[in-house]
C-alpha cells in the first residue's frame, strides 16, 4: 500500500501541470505580396492584447487563444496583453 500513496500525489501534481496553458508566442512572417503577417498563440482567451512595432494598434484573442493580422508594414513587432503580465516579442518566421 506504501508505493500507491507515494505514487497518487506525483500523479495528481502531473495532471495539474499540463492544464497549465502553453506559454504565449507571436510570429511575424513576409505574405506572398511582401507585406508582413503577425500572428500569435497562448494569450488568454476572449482578452484583447495591443501590438506595436512599424504599425500599431489592438487585436481581440479567440477561444482557442489566438490572433491573426495581415498587411502590416516593418518585421519588427511586440504583442502585450491588456492587463500588461504578458509581453511577447515576435519571431520572425522564414520559410
Amino acid at each position: 500500500m506504501a508505493p500507491a500513496l507515494v505514487l497518487g500525489p506525483t500523479v495528481a501534481a502531473h495532471a495539474s501541470a499540463t492544464a497549465v496553458p502553453a506559454a504565449a508566442k507571436c510570429n511575424v512572417e513576409v505574405d506572398s505580396v511582401g507585406k508582413y503577417h503577425v500572428w500569435g498563440v497562448g494569450f488568454p482567451a476572449g482578452t484583447t492584447v495591443t501590438y506595436s512595432g512599424s504599425t500599431s494598434g489592438s487585436v481581440p484573442i479567440d477561444k482557442s487563444g489566438r490572433f491573426d493580422l495581415g498587411g502590416l508594414t516593418g518585421s519588427k513587432y511586440t504583442v502585450k496583453t491588456t492587463d500588461g503580465k504578458t509581453t511577447v516579442t515576435c519571431t520572425a518566421v522564414h520559410h
